[in-house]
């Protein structure tokens, strides 16, 4: 951070000594050229530098130091030849009049482009919310990162809120990626926010989120933006109950993973492992869901244990040399340190995402942490796995 403001900082200076300089070395040349050549008429590029890089003021106030030093003879060229001494000026005078009406130009189409990305802003960040840092005694945070310029987000979703059956998560990642892809995010999400207070299982949930995954499509195809017929979504639910018992239901999405340890006694430390509940149902939009969506338990959170949801984006990042992004070590890498703080973990493995790929993303990623701060008499002991019928 420091490196980069002391480069901008020597950007601005170079900006600002520009001009200056330019007219330095026309004034000198002119004085010590010995051939009777004019370089005086160069003074009339020096408004347009300054105009340019440091503003208008500093374009009227060189422009006008230019105009004097064009009218004062310099060399023996510069007294042969008055003539060219006040086309110089006049010249100097009309890039100063040009360049200051172009700067105003700029200026008001600037102040256009910072509103309108306020307003992209401000809606994107309306569609997927900042998560809470805790909810019903877990501590949460979440990341993405869209692959399209100028874009906060893009096919990626989550989402988490406490209900009176738990807190209840949705990661999940819509084909495609960038803006193009933020309708259907916004449908589905809409739609889990609802259902995750209306229904009494999971599976409830997930058909209202593809019933509106429908809808979108079809309103869509009503539009100026058919459907390819290859539209998916790719959806992890899952609900941390009041007993701290971790249920889900997947539709083709990658499994979490949950971090334990961290007690900085080797060869202990934080160990990270996938809760892999067997295969996962098809992506919504593929394949119509079954009657009874099978509702895995995938483990009982223990008090510290953190669980991390992640989109296919961080597992698919390659490097220069085709390699992917070691995921699991990473997460291992940015819990090291005891107790493990959710924050923390997704701005590591998001800086080392960007660090592997070099900072080329080809596809969008998100990052869900949350961590089990609740009391630990809320936590009944036993085995917890399989899949139940109503979730």
């Amino acid at each position: 951070m420091i490196r980069t403001k002391a480069a901008a900082r020597c950007r601005r200076g170079a900006v600002l000594a520009l001009p200056g300089l330019w007219v330095a070395g026309v004034v000198v040349w002119e004085l010590l050229s010995p051939l009777g050549v004019h370089f005086v008429q160069l003074l009339a590029a020096a408004p347009a530098i300054a105009c340019a890089g440091s503003g208008r003021r500093q374009c009227v106030l060189l422009g006008g130091g230019c105009a004097l030093f064009a009218l004062v003879p310099l060399g023996s060229a510069g007294r042969a030849d008055p003539a060219m001494r006040l086309g110089t000026c006049c010249a100097v005078l009309a890039v100063v009049a040009a360049a200051w009406l172009t700067s105003h130009r700029r200026l008001r189409l600037t102040r256009e482009l910072e509103r309108l990305r306020e307003i992209a802003a401000t809606a994107q960040h309306a569609v997927l919310r900042p998560l809470p840092p805790r909810l019903d005694g877990l501590t949460l945070a979440g990341g993405h990162r869209s692959a399209s310029e100028g874009a906060l987000l893009g096919g990626d979703l989550y989402e988490a809120l406490a209900t009176r059956h738990g807190v209840r998560l949705v990661i999940g990642d819509v084909r495609g990626h960038g803006l193009p892809a933020l309708g259907t995010v916004a449908a589905l999400l809409g739609s889990f926010r609802e259902a995750a207070h209306d229904e009494d299982g999971l599976p409830g949930v997930l058909r209202r989120m593809e019933r509106a995954f429908h809808r979108h499509l079809g309103d869509r195809a009503s539009g100026q933006s058919p459907p390819s017929g290859e539209d998916f979504a790719t959806v992890l639910v899952l609900q941390v109950g009041p007993e701290n018992e971790v249920t889900a239901l997947n539709c083709g999405h990658p499994w979490p993973h949950r971090l334990t340890g961290g007690d900085h006694r080797p060869p202990a430390g934080v160990r990270a492992e996938v809760l892999s509940a067997g295969e996962p149902l098809p992506p919504l939009g593929m394949f119509p869901l079954p009657a009874e969506p099978p509702v895995r338990r995938l483990t009982r959170l223990l008090p510290g244990e953190t669980l991390v949801l992640h989109t296919d984006g961080v597992e698919d990042a390659r490097d220069a040399a085709g390699r992917f992004f070691p995921l699991t070590r990473a997460l291992a890498e940015a819990a090291a340190s005891a107790p493990v703080v959710p924050a923390a973990v997704v701005d590591r493995v998001r800086a080392a995402v960007l660090r592997h790929t070099g900072g080329v993303l080809t596809d969008d990623f998100a990052l869900l942490a949350l961590r089990n701060d609740r009391a630990p008499d809320r936590t009944p002991r036993g085995p917890l796995a399989g899949s139940c019928p109503h979730g």
